[in-house]
């Protein structure tokens, strides 16, 4: 094959590869909220309709604030990329300090709705009657384990962002890699609530499954285009491993169950 016709063949593929360079993030970001919007609506409906039907009490005021805070940040999210693949960059860097202020009022709220879900739970089954308290119970010990998950998200995605900012100027390539990989922790909320995907509710390590297969589109995309793998998702990893394993160890052991309620309840 002559160099000529290579390039021929060649040519054609680059400004395809260079679109996708441009608008996977765009696609990411979309993805994202089509998982959330997945995820809460059946779920949210289904809530909406126990309390209407006296079954479970009001959601919490604070849930209402992160939900928005939260949504906020995923629509963000979807802003700037959109911003940088139609080359706004000036743009992208004046709203990217949202985040800023965004990024710890979600921290916050997640934190404090946490014990909030925990205690009104708590408060319901010491009032119920018998058949419902002992389902209240069990929805406690459920939990106990989802409050290894949600300290988990919290934690990491309070360090992933913290490097992705840090790195704004420095390496916008570690940047944008880090905001999607921070937000794909909080995402696990969403995934939990998809009944209808496999095994979900079988194990924690089931959802960090679920995590790295949301990621998986951009990091096959990344090392195809690259031949290697970025260090973004070396440190990802790095830090994400360690919570991983605890939570695994952690998971519906008899201590966990014991320690919770002592620092959550009432």
């Amino acid at each position: 094959m002559t160099t000529n016709h290579a390039q021929a063949l060649y040519l054609p593929a680059r400004p395809l590869a260079l679109a996708v360079d441009r608008w996977i993030w765009v696609f990411m970001a979309a993805f994202f909220i089509a998982i959330t919007l997945t995820g809460f609506i059946p779920d949210s409906l289904g809530k909406l309709a126990m309390v209407r039907a006296g079954a479970r009490p009001p959601f919490p005021p604070i849930l209402h604030v992160h939900a928005v805070l939260m949504g906020s940040f995923l629509l963000l999210l979807l802003t700037q990329s959109w911003l940088m693949a139609t080359e706004r960059r000036g743009r992208h860097m004046l709203l990217g300090r949202v985040a800023f202020v965004l990024v710890p009022a979600i921290v916050v709220t997640g934190f404090l709705l946490v014990p909030t879900i925990y205690q009104q739970v708590w408060n319901g089954a010491q009032t119920a009657p018998p058949p419902i308290r002992e389902q209240l119970q069990q929805t406690l010990r459920f939990l106990d384990n989802i409050a290894l998950l949600q300290l988990q998200a919290g934690v990491l995605f309070s360090i992933f962002i913290a490097l992705a900012l840090r790195a704004r100027r420095r390496d916008p390539g570690f940047h944008k890699r880090m905001m999607f990989l921070a937000t794909a922790l909080p995402l696990q909320a969403a995934i939990d609530r998809i009944e209808w995907l496999p095994s979900i509710h079988s194990s924690p390590l089931v959802t960090d499954l679920y995590t790295l297969l949301i990621m998986s589109p951009l990091f096959l995309w990344d090392v195809l285009r690259q031949q290697a793998v970025p260090r973004v998702y070396l440190v990802w990893l790095g830090l994400f491993l360690p919570f991983a394993v605890a939570v695994h160890l952690l998971w519906d052991t008899p201590g966990w169950h014991a320690l919770v309620p002592r620092v959550l309840g009432p």
